[in-house]
């Protein structure tokens, strides 16, 4: 009897390791998965982000009222396509200057604005979800 007792926990215990495993392997699926799109959505976007920098700086240009507001219609489409698929822009301007987020691609002398403050955006910076996407570059006070 207590043989028969030793190989049915044996068998429970290799059905409870078995199960175990197919949850695991489950779970690493699953994770590699979203990991999979998450790459496919990253590469997507920063293809993408371009194309919102020239319709960005083809505003600035005002050279005809309508094409101003149809490039604007355009860029506004476009942000809320970003903004759908879970892109944010990242607002420096003003703000603390936070290596984390943006890239100081210069400085300059301001005496009325405290050190290290975002002076001017050269490049608009952008998270997906809680992740850096792409650093915004920027112009930072520097008064030393």
């Amino acid at each position: 009897m207590e043989d028969v007792e030793a190989r049915a926990e044996d068998f429970r215990q290799k059905y409870l390791y078995a199960m175990a495993e197919i949850e695991n392997v489950r779970k690493r699926s699953a994770r590699q998965s979203e990991e999979t799109v998450q790459a496919f959505k990253r590469r997507l976007l920063l293809r993408l982000l371009p194309v919102l920098d020239n319709l960005q700086r083809a505003l600035a240009f005002r050279d005809s009222d309508e094409m101003r507001e149809g490039l604007a219609a355009t860029l506004r489409g476009f942000e809320e396509a970003l903004e759908a698929e879970g892109v944010r822009p990242i607002l420096t301007t003003g703000e603390r200057f936070d290596p984390n987020l943006a890239e100081a691609i210069g400085t300059e002398r301001v005496l009325d604005e405290q050190n290290d403050t975002v002076l001017a955006e050269a490049q608009r910076g952008y998270l997906l979800g809680r992740d850096l996407l792409r650093p915004a570059r920027v112009i930072v006070v520097k008064n030393e």
